[in-house]
């Protein structure tokens, strides 16, 4: 009997324990399914806001090539019938001119001087000067966006899934896929860094492994080319001998033959990459406000306090600042990339070939070891840092004739590369 008892007990004591057990295994059960439905309908609700702001993004660009088609159509129309009409008016001229006999000399002067007078009549609307279509570019932008948002979901399924990585994070997919007039939400844990940064397209896997630094996205801004360059798109820039008939810019120089960037750096980090096709090139930043109509000696690159650059002369590199020179020596890179640290208040200039870097100088505040002492960093050091108080731009100076230039696709590694140094 008295182990009957115990046994009964000991039976007793589990079915309560079991009972605690399933109690809280319900609530568990509860718990789950009712994080998951309130999970779901976050989910579908942020699915339909991004599908909103996707929409919205469709509606801008459909509307921004409409706006551009009309505009550009509706110039080319008006340049169209005045041509057309210039055609048939010369045409009749010519043709009564022709009617008139040879011996009737006043009719006959009289047809010329109406064909000549035609001839010299020069009423047409001057077109607006295009490189190129600007709403051309919609297709690559919304490329952009879709190679952004795809890199942004992989690397999201992959840390779900507890692949870790160091892919793509959510936050530089959104700082990439934001357009400058936009204004993109922003992680607190990177404001020191907040701003528009513009992601290259496609990504390349060196890019993905520099936090907070992209490849800067460079577009030549044909109302600053001087009349002495000749652009190629938005990419590429040579320097030629016969002038250019550019509209009238007041952002154009006017005394150098440089052109800059249309994007501004204002803070984060940023690298491009230049390929140096022939002659003379020197490739630095100036500030945004610098007037284009300086004279030849102040207003070439790094011969002023608000510019800076490398310089190829043919025979060696040398960086300049504030009318300060520093000869380098290396041996010539084909390709020159450019890593702007804003936030450090630092610009390096590397060599890039087969996927390596060598750093051929870095502009920077730095302390002079004892006994040492060296103009062009005492430069650097006293005046360096206000340069960084300037929105700046990506500048460009073809110093000699047929100096030519591409702003070139990155190479493999390079972006890695800097984040180990």
């Amino acid at each position: 009997k008295g182990q009957r008892a115990k046994f009964l007990s000991n039976v007793e004591n589990e079915l309560e324990e079991l009972a605690v057990t399933v109690a809280q295994t319900r609530k568990m059960v509860e718990l789950i399914k009712g994080a998951a439905t309130k999970e779901r309908e976050r989910v579908e609700k942020l699915f339909t806001e991004a599908s909103e702001v996707l929409a919205a993004f469709r509606k801008e660009m459909v509307g921004f090539i409409e706006d551009g088609e009309r505009s550009r159509l509706a110039e080319a129309e008006t340049d169209l019938r005045w041509k057309e009409e210039r055609r048939a008016k010369l045409a009749q001229c010519k043709q009564n001119l022709e009617s008139v006999p040879s011996t009737d000399t006043i009719y006959f002067l009289q047809e010329f001087q109406a064909l000549k007078i035609a001839l010299e009549e020069n009423l047409s609307p001057a077109p607006s000067f295009q490189n190129e279509l600007s709403f051309t570019k919609s297709a690559q932008a919304v490329s952009a966006v879709k190679e952004a948002l795809a890199a942004a979901c992989k690397n999201q399924w992959d840390r779900l899934l507890g692949k870790g990585g160091d892919g793509l994070s959510f936050q530089e997919a959104e700082e990439g896929l934001c357009p400058p007039s936009w204004s993109c939400p922003r992680d607190p844990r990177v404001a020191s860094t907040e701003g528009v940064f513009l992601l290259a397209f496609p990504l390349h896997p060196h890019i993905l492994f520099l936090p907070l630094t992209v490849a800067f996205i460079i577009d030549l801004d044909s109302d600053t080319a001087d009349k002495f360059i000749q652009l190629f798109g938005t990419k590429g820039a040579k320097r030629v001998l016969c002038p250019i008939p550019y509209p009238e810019s007041v952002t154009r120089f006017v005394n150098c033959e440089q052109v800059l960037g249309e994007n501004v750096m204002n803070r984060g980090n940023y690298y491009w990459e230049v390929e140096l096709i022939d002659g003379w090139v020197s490739i630095g930043v100036i500030a945004e406000n610098f007037n284009p109509r300086e004279s030849y000696n102040h207003g070439r690159l790094g011969r002023n306090d608000r510019s800076c650059c490398l310089q190829w002369n043919g025979q060696n590199y040398a960086v300049w600042f504030g009318g300060f020179e520093s000869v380098i020596q290396q041996p010539f890179f084909q390709t020159i990339g450019v890593f702007l640290e804003y936030s450090e208040k630092a610009l390096t200039f590397y060599g890039v070939k087969d996927s390596k870097m060598t750093c051929l100088q870095q502009l920077k505040v730095s302390r002079f070891k004892k006994g040492q002492f060296d103009a062009f960093q005492n430069k650097i050091n006293h005046q360096f840092p206000s340069l960084f108080s300037f929105n700046l731009k990506p500048a460009f100076f073809l110093e000699s004739v047929d100096a030519h230039l591409q702003i070139g696709p990155l190479k493999k590694d390079c972006v890695s590369v800097l984040k180990r140094r």
